[in-house]
């Protein structure tokens, strides 16, 4: 009676460590994952604002309000864009 006790508690113990190492590998691939689609979300938003402001600068609407504001929506997304090429060509130099 007694061993099957033991042999119970040792391989729940051992599916939980399973389970435990599952969990955190897929934690970490998703979390690289989510981290490339939101350079690229970046990337196209930032697309979409500089093509936005080329198109409404020619227009009747253009202010300096409205190009303060997407100076200063598209500015981070602009650093944003060039961390991303430098650490892509460092990952493919190094």
């Amino acid at each position: 009676m007694s061993i099957s006790v033991a042999v119970s508690v040792s391989s729940a113990s051992a599916s939980s460590a399973v389970s435990s190492a599952i969990s955190s590998s897929a934690i970490s691939m998703s979390s690289v994952t989510g981290l490339a689609i939101g350079g690229v979300l970046a990337t196209v938003l930032l697309i979409v604002l500089l093509s936005s402001q080329e198109i409404l600068s020619a227009s009747s609407y253009w202010n300096e309000r409205i190009s303060t504001n997407f100076l200063m929506i598209s500015l981070p997304l602009l650093i944003v864009f060039f961390a991303i090429v430098f650490f892509q060509i460092f990952a493919i130099l190094g």
